[in-house]
């Protein structure tokens, strides 16, 4: 198994940077890794995510919603061919540290047969794709985004 993990402090009550992470038809307007995602933030349902890592092709899934708590967590898994070739559990956390203060965690958990031929490659541009995503939702929170509800 091979583990990405990204943090970053954001000033930021969690609701707000819940209903970014959650508003999906958003996504292209800002996030330079996931560029769409269609379906619902609900535990078991299905969802379909294009990304696309800095210099690489967009690649499409369907990932399972494995857990979804407002405020706290967004978590799928997602696989690549079949269940054991490759397969990555996505996550995303929001932890309270202060008031008006969050830690945004942001990562993902690769298993399978394959994850050792591109290890290189995720440990790179997934990398920094999720660091640009995160850069990206923390400029968002705090430079005045307005629900649109």
């Amino acid at each position: 198994m091979l583990e990405i993990r990204t943090e970053i402090e954001i000033a930021s009550e969690p609701e707000p940077l819940w209903a970014i992470l959650t508003d999906f038809a958003a996504y292209p307007q800002w996030n330079p890794f996931v560029r769409s995602i269609q379906g619902e933030a609900k535990t078991g349902g299905q969802l379909s995510v294009s990304v696309q890592p800095e210099g690489d092709k967009p690649m499409t899934f369907r990932p399972k919603v494995l857990l979804a708590v407002p405020n706290q967590e967004l978590r799928w898994l997602g696989h690549f061919l079949l269940p054991g070739v490759f397969d990555g559990e996505h996550y995303f956390q929001i932890v309270p540290i202060a008031p008006g203060r969050v830690q945004f965690i942001h990562g993902e958990k690769f298993s399978g047969l394959l994850v050792g031929f591109f290890k290189a490659k995720l440990e790179g541009g997934t990398k920094a794709g999720f660091e640009a995503m995160n850069k990206a939702i923390k400029s968002r929170v705090e430079n005045g985004w307005q629900s649109p509800s």
